[in-house]
């Protein structure tokens, strides 16, 4: 499994599994309205809306009852007679007009270029918001059929008609390759520097002129997608520093912040503009590249120009932590306490650990003291009544640790830790006898926490047949896939009718433009970009870019991510259940439960069927080249394979996670301890702790990364019953309101 870290909004490094995570952040759109299309739809971006207004009316009558839509998901022979018969309507409609539509792109994927032109004829006059990409469908069947001027006929008209629509993009491109007039490429670069077909404009440029900055700098800002991008970063620093200005060296720092290089990142920020946030990132790359000078004088820079930032606050409390002098890190600390309210817990936290450097422990105990009682609400105070509930269980004080978990339940319910907090004082009271508070215990879990690991703990402890590490891998449950997946929250209309048409790379492509500023995001665009990544196969990235959501602090934007967590699109997107035929086929043939299989891919590969982690595990469920070599030669139903095929390595992760659960009497917590950290290792853990007691064996667990890929796995596999399992999640919404709202049409 591959652990890489990314610094949330609080500037706190999380450990994140599968692989490279860019955060392509972006900025406000303008949306267009057309008459007669989706005037229903609010305008988001542009109106002052309630996060109700965000996130429940997308998902509106019109388009539930849409026969057109219905038939999206499935494949293009499947729904070719149901849609002739809506295209062969008398009277016109948006529903002629997108079965027409749909028909046409289908007719070109299967290389049928005279039939899509019979859908098309004429039909940018009846769709006319969608007469662009009309007139694009239409020229890519001219060119199939090797109709060269009529083609080229219908990439001027798009390009006259259309000069400010996105896909005018693919005409002047198409028509500067058949002339080789350069004015097109250039109108092309100049008016639309993000569509990717740009991109592919100027990497060819550059591959017969390198060296032009503009150019790559165009790469650099919009293309960090591409394989070559941190090649791009490279020679602009390398070889064009001195032509570089400052706003170019905030692009590159960014690029390189994404790609978690962040050594290189910091020297690009501190040549960018003198921002909190640049200023910032050029200390705390150069603390992460191991420049310590480097990064106290950023730090202090930002201190100084700085004083009333945010970022400030953050960036005093790393310079306390890099200074060697525990005198001058309280003076920093004690900045932060006066100056930035909101961080005074974490500043008299990091204050205890420098008195205790200078021996001065009751001081030290008084600053905890301190945040316990001044600052009871805050994440540092959630954090010393945590470590007091593990220190008392580890004691076996188990009286004690109950208290300090109830406190935390009190005063920091949304702590990270209020889950395993309520479960243990759930067990405490269970084992006390006090089975009506364990109950009661339990039940909080579900209402205040229904998507954690400890809501299906707290649900087999109150009896549902949901699977338990005993059960788990025969546990076959049923489950509903949604036809179609989630709708955009932000974007033109053109852009959300590509969606809803499953035109996912028309869509993805069109959001390239939308997408200005990709440093600061709203929710709504963060969300819709982390949609429009899932539908083109860009899966880790974008189940991050929603998971991520979860980092927001501002108070407005957690409003809005509350709001967004109620809506079965948010879920759907966080677990999506991606190669869901290969799946369920290898999952029956090994006799394994599928969500348990779905649950581990998630965890292992973000469903990347190309993800290579360190040690050299490929493919979805991450197999170890040598363990498969060891799988075939065990096996009679392997025979060749492509590690990165995705039926083949689920056919290979499937064999071995067969394999550990019957090396285990097919409980599932140690054979998915052990597809993680080996059989050895959890042989050794057998040995020191027993198993008298599943959880407090996960507890135990020695390897933090093993502790928390069990509960991660687990915690997918409960996440994808609620979302998919009607019976589960109607149950569950008995308790919890997110959940009941979730099921809300």
């Amino acid at each position: 499994m591959v652990k890489l870290f990314k610094e949330t909004p609080g500037n706190v490094a999380l450990a994140l599994g599968a692989g490279a995570i860019i955060l392509a952040l972006g900025g406000a759109i303008t949306a267009f309205r057309v008459p007669g299309l989706l005037d229903h739809l609010p305008l988001v971006g542009q109106s002052e809306v309630t996060p109700e207004d965000l996130f429940t009316n997308q998902d509106l009558d019109a388009n539930r009852e849409s026969a057109v839509l219905a038939l999206v998901s499935l494949p293009a022979e499947a729904r070719q007679a149901d849609l002739e018969a809506i295209a062969n309507q008398a009277e016109a409609s948006l529903e002629r007009s997108r079965a027409r539509y749909l028909l046409a792109t289908d007719l070109l994927n299967q290389r049928q270029p005279q039939e899509a032109l019979r859908w098309l004829q004429g039909l940018e006059a009846e769709y006319s918001p969608f007469a662009p990409y009309v007139l694009y469908q239409r020229a890519r069947a001219y060119q199939a059929l090797d109709q060269r001027a009529e083609a080229l006929q219908t990439w001027q008209q798009l390009a006259n008609d259309y000069p400010d629509d996105p896909v005018s993009v693919e005409a002047l491109y198409a028509i500067g390759t058949t002339s080789s007039d350069t004015q097109y490429w250039d109108q092309a670069i100049a008016n639309f520097p993000s569509h990717p077909r740009t991109l592919d404009m100027a990497q060819a440029r550059l591959t017969s002129n390198p060296g032009q900055v503009d150019l790559l700098m165009i790469l650099a800002r919009y293309g960090l997608h591409l394989p070559n991008s941190g090649a791009v970063l490279n020679e602009l620093v390398e070889d064009h520093g001195a032509a570089l200005t400052p706003e170019d060296w905030e692009a590159i720092g960014f690029g390189y912040w994404e790609k978690q290089i962040y050594g290189r990142a910091g020297l690009a920020y501190a040549l960018a503009a003198a921002t909190p946030r640049n200023l910032y990132r050029a200390g705390r790359g150069a603390q992460l590249g191991d420049r310590t000078q480097d990064a106290i004088q950023a730090y202090q820079r930002l201190s100084e120009t700085f004083p009333e930032a945010s970022d400030t606050a953050q960036g005093l409390i790393h310079l306390a932590s890099l200074t060697s002098s525990p005198q001058q890190a309280i003076a920093y600390l004690d900045i932060v306490r006066e100056n930035f309210p909101d961080r005074a817990a974490d500043a008299l936290l990091a204050r205890a650990s420098r008195l205790e450097d200078l021996r001065s422990a009751e001081s030290a105990q008084q600053a905890r003291q301190s945040v316990l009682t001044q600052h009871s609400s805050s994440k540092a105070a959630a954090t010393l009544r945590w470590q007091q509930v593990q220190r008392n269980l580890q004691a076996n004080d188990r009286e004690t640790a109950q208290a300090w978990a109830k406190q935390l339940l009190e005063e920091n319910s949304d702590s990270d830790y209020a889950p395993e907090a309520a479960f243990w004082v759930a067990r405490i009271n269970q084992q006390s006898g006090n089975s009506q508070a364990a109950q009661a215990a339990y039940e909080t879990i579900l209402r205040n926490y229904p998507d954690s690991y400890y809501a299906w703990r707290a649900a087999i402890a109150l009896g549902w047949d949901v699977g338990d590490f005993t059960s788990t891998r025969q546990k076959m449950v049923p489950i509903q896939i949604p036809p179609r997946h989630q709708t955009p929250l932000d974007g033109s209309e053109v852009l959300q009718e590509l969606y809803w048409l499953g035109q996912d790379q028309d869509a993805w492509t069109r959001w390239q433009v939308e997408f200005r500023d990709r440093m600061e995001p709203t929710v709504t665009q963060q969300f819709t970009d982390g949609v429009m990544r899932l539908g083109v196969g860009d899966n880790l990235e974008g189940i991050f870019m929603v998971e991520s959501l979860a980092w927001r602090e501002d108070p407005e934007e957690q409003q809005q991510y509350r709001a967004l967590r109620q809506q079965s699109a948010y879920w759907q997107a966080r677990y999506p259940f991606l190669y869901d035929d290969l799946i369920q086929a290898w999952s029956s043939d090994r006799q394994l439960n599928p969500l348990l299989v779905v649950s581990l891919i998630r965890q292992e590969s973000r469903f990347e069927p190309k993800i290579e982690s360190v040690a050299g595990a490929l493919g979805l469920m991450q197999v170890l080249p040598e363990t498969a070599d060891w799988i075939a030669a065990q096996s009679d139903d392997i025979g060749e394979f492509t590690m990165t095929d995705p039926n083949d390595n689920i056919k290979l992760g499937t064999w071995y996670l067969d394999y550990t659960h019957r090396e285990y009497g097919n409980n599932s917590l140690l054979a998915i301890a052990s597809y993680n950290a080996g059989p050895g290792s959890v042989a050794n853990w057998l040995d020191r702790f027993g198993f008298s007691d599943p959880d407090l064996f996960v507890d135990q667990i020695p390897f933090p990364e093993t502790k928390g890929y069990v509960e991660s796995v687990f915690g997918n596999y409960w996440n994808y019953l609620r979302v998919y399992n009607p019976d589960l999640a109607r149950r569950l919404a008995s308790y919890s309101d997110e959940q009941a709202a979730m099921l809300d049409p």
